[in-house]
């Protein structure tokens, strides 16, 4: 008896003595398990062959594939997300009609249930995409239900594993089928199942009382704290607090990540809770569910999956043992490439990281806080859009129309609304309609680049923050490099009397940044004459930016380039264009512009999940990866510079060869595996850059 107490805490003092050794806070010290939920069913339909094989090819090597089991009529065991085949399935075009009613958990349910068609009735149903946002193209692949050995066989052990998990065994108990007797019949068949999870208590313990199945390890899962256990009649938010019961039955528990890092009702962060160090006190390890990629999480990650996975393996206090994820990637390279990095972490890649109006995905475009968190986020180069104020003040706005990043609609300046179709199309109230002094009495307004996807940046801050002048912003910048834009110089100078690249010459000149050693000093213009007078008046760096997508551009618009400017901006279609937010093929433009020695800078990378290609797999990371290494540009212009900056300090750019989830994305190869009646439609060729794009007048006098 005495043996049998010593022993439990013998092992939790050998865990946490191998945790410190490696690092990890995980029970046991190693790194945390990735598991592919159905696969990489972010992508393809869930537990079809292909996001099995998706998740393989990208995942760490050690990826857990996860199978929700259901049972057939006939009792095999098919690995699909609900026991309600109608969910992810064509059955009801197969099957019109036969959609049957039953009670599940006290509920009247309908739909196609699998207890009532024996496997062979299912071979003409195929695997469709069940989240309604996530793409269908997939959908006419005709993919085939699979059966929980099939799963079985694509796990290479002992690198990868097997998840099943159990979730309806009462359900099956009523159509007098057996879950415990078809896992007692994959042990028969050799089939090795290394994690068995549940939310049934009663389940879990007739699990445990089999030897035949003691070799798995029995996770206890957790549903929603209000909703009730069968077996105790418990609430799941009460059972937590009994980890000792848990610990009698199961190895592990799998826990929603609210019941880690809680949010409140605006969905900002809580302070996490005590659940993980709780846990591992018991001998219980912990695995955290919900981390999807494609959904509206806490505003504390700037819709950053990749900052979310890292706060339940890499907060500095605590470390879940496992992440459950329909996007298997992330959890991958956020353990392997990203956790442990520190504050002073060192870059691995040249490339630089250019804010676009400061860290806006997270404060109003081009405010002081905007700037400030671009600067503490290791942005190489903050950037200043130059507007005039009507009393010829400089001043950085991300727009010369004050109604796209103020609330100017709504106070006395309404007034000041004009239509100027040299600007731009439908009216606007402009800058230079108003005084310094005015502008700066206005309340900032957060970016909504996607607001149609009810996707909104950061609303606790969407009007905080000050508006900047020139010379203030050269202030708040000082120690990173700054970029300058200019537009409207022309109409400025010639309607309006109002000289902007006079007005940025002086500001610079009278901050010392014409200095020799001062700090890297960028002018960009998508007109040449504007570069064209900064060549003549200083050694600033001069970047064209291409207004335009373009799949090539030929040599003698370069060579124009090149006579007035040192580097070059282009849209992200540029490099890789799209159809339908699927990835096409790839362009020569980067390698084109860089032949002749012009560094190429690309925008605009956003977080924003439905900004990226599904190439991407909803993960800014991937996207930034297949820019700077599949891609080779020079810089990426972001307005959230903290995911970028922590891309290019990541470990693995340190490996010669690249990991699975470190590799650049191949356009066109999601492409190529929908069918021919899902296919995108064909997008025109993009026109190449030509001399007649890039030559132009020069600038006009300053009217008087």
């Amino acid at each position: 008896m005495a043996l049998s107490h010593v022993l439990p805490l013998l092992i939790l003092h050998y865990s946490f003595l191998v945790a410190l050794v490696s690092g990890w806070k995980t029970l046991q010290g190693s790194p945390p398990l990735v598991i592919a939920r159905g696969g990489f069913s972010g992508i393809f339909p869930d537990s079809s062959s292909p996001s099995y094989n998706l998740a393989l090819k990208t995942s760490s090597l050690n990826v857990t594939l996860w199978c929700d089991v259901q049972l057939t009529k006939d009792g095999v065991g098919i690995c699909f997300p609900d026991f309600k085949l109608d969910n992810a399935t064509d059955i009801s075009v197969v099957y019109p009609g036969k959609a049957k009613d039953y009670s599940v958990n006290n509920f009247s349910t309908r739909g196609w249930f699998s207890a009532d068609y024996n496997f062979n009735e299912l071979a003409n149903v195929s695997l469709v995409q069940g989240v309604y946002s996530r793409t269908n193209k997939f959908d006419g692949s005709k993919y085939h239900i699979l059966k929980v050995e099939d799963v079985a066989k694509l796990v290479k052990s002992p690198s990868t594993g097997l998840w099943l998990n159990v979730q309806h065994d009462t359900f099956y108990k009523h159509h007098n089928l057996s879950v415990k007797k078809f896992l007692l019949s994959l042990s028969t068949k050799g089939v090795s199942i290394n994690y068995i999870s549940s939310t049934n208590v009663d389940f879990l313990r007739r699990v445990r009382s089999n030897s035949s199945l003691r070799k798995s390890i029995l996770i206890f899962r957790f549903l929603e704290k209000h909703k009730i256990e069968p077996t105790t009649n418990q609430t799941y938010g009460a059972l937590l607090k009994n980890l000792t019961l848990i610990r009698k039955f199961a190895s592990g528990i799998l826990v929603p990540k609210g019941y880690i890092w809680p949010v409140d009702s605006e969905l900002y962060l809580q302070q996490h809770t005590s659940i993980v160090s709780d846990a591992h006190k018991k001998g219980l390890k912990v695995f955290v569910s919900e981390i999807v990629n494609d959904v509206s999480f806490s505003y504390n990650f700037s819709y950053d999956p990749m900052a979310e996975c890292l706060s339940f393996i890499d907060n500095g206090n605590f470390s879940v043992d496992g992440v459950l994820s329909d996007f298997p990637v992330t959890p991958s390279a956020a353990i392997n490439c990203l956790s442990g990095l520190g504050k002073k972490a060192k870059k691995q890649v040249e490339t630089l990281v250019i804010t676009k109006y400061g860290a806006s995905g997270d404060y109003p475009a081009c405010t002081d806080l905007a700037y400030k968190k671009a600067k503490s986020d290791g942005a190489d180069v903050l950037d200043c859009p130059v507007q005039m104020s009507k009393d010829g003040i400089p001043f950085c706005l991300s727009s010369i129309d004050l109604s796209m990043s103020t609330t100017v609609a709504n106070t006395k300046f309404r007034n000041h609304t004009a239509t100027i179709p040299e600007i731009k199309n439908g009216s606007g109230i402009y800058t230079f309609s108003l005084t310094w002094n005015e502008i700066k009495t206005l309340t900032p307004s957060i970016l909504k680049p996607y607001e149609k996807y009810l996707l909104f940046r950061n609303p606790k801050f969407k009007n905080q923050g000050n508006f900047v002048t020139l010379s203030e912003f050269l202030s708040l910048a000082k120690g990173s490099g700054i970029l300058i834009s200019i537009e409207n110089a022309a109409y400025l100078a010639e309607k309006r009397g109002l000289s902007v690249t006079n007005a940025v010459l002086n500001t610079l000149k009278k901050a010392g940044y014409d200095k020799p050693k001062s700090p890297k000093v960028m002018i960009q213009s998508t007109h040449s004459s504007v570069l064209k007078i900064f060549k003549n008046k200083s050694k600033y760096e001069r970047v064209y930016k291409v207004d335009e997508n373009i799949h090539d551009a030929d040599d003698k618009a370069v060579e124009d380039i090149k006579t007035f400017a040192d580097s070059v901006v282009i849209q992200k279609a540029s490099v890789f264009p799209q159809s339908e937010a699927f990835l096409v093929n790839s362009t020569n433009t980067v390698e084109r512009f860089q032949s002749f020695k012009l560094s190429v800078y690309v925008e605009t990378f956003s977080n924003e999940f439905v900004s990226q290609a599904w190439d991407y797999y909803s993960d800014a990371f991937v996207e930034i990866n297949s820019f700077v290494i599949g891609a080779k540009v020079n810089g990426i212009i972001t307005d959230f510079p903290k995911t970028a900056a922590r891309y290019t300090k990541n470990k693995c750019l340190k490996h010669r060869n690249k990991a699975p989830y470190t590799r650049p994305i191949e356009p066109g190869k999601l492409l190529k595996q929908i069918t021919q009646l899902y296919l995108p439609a064909p997008v025109p060729p993009l026109p190449i850059l030509n001399d007649n794009n890039v030559t132009e007048p020069p600038l006009p006098s300053v009217s008087r």
